[in-house]
């Protein structure tokens, strides 16, 4: 296991875990409803979608050269954000995947 594997398990980890208390703590519906609280949490909210449609992008093109399917990252990117780019970074990464051929 080398230290970007580390890194990236890491930070899954800790996020999953400030996650998994904001869940306990206001709910899923709690958590979009803080995104919807001000025009500063749109702008955050709205920033997030952005950035995680970015991550999609580069997650397809990136898996296309490592013929790697980038399909269950992006449906996971879809659903919580930034869990799928860290899933596909990790799974990238660990899996010491080389440049090769199209997605699966």
């Amino acid at each position: 296991m080398n230290a970007k594997v580390i890194l990236i398990l890491a930070v899954l980890i800790a996020f999953g875990g400030l996650t998994g208390y904001a869940v306990y703590d206001v709910g899923i519906l709690g958590i979009f409803g803080a995104g919807a609280a001000s025009s500063g949490a749109v702008q955050i909210f709205v920033d997030l979608i952005i950035v995680c449609g970015l991550a999609c992008i580069w997650m397809y093109f990136d898996a296309a050269k490592r013929n790697l399917n980038p399909w269950p990252y992006i449906v996971i990117t879809v659903l919580t954000a930034s869990f799928g780019p860290l899933l596909y970074l990790l799974r990238r990464e660990w899996g010491n995947a080389e440049p090769g051929g199209p997605p699966a």
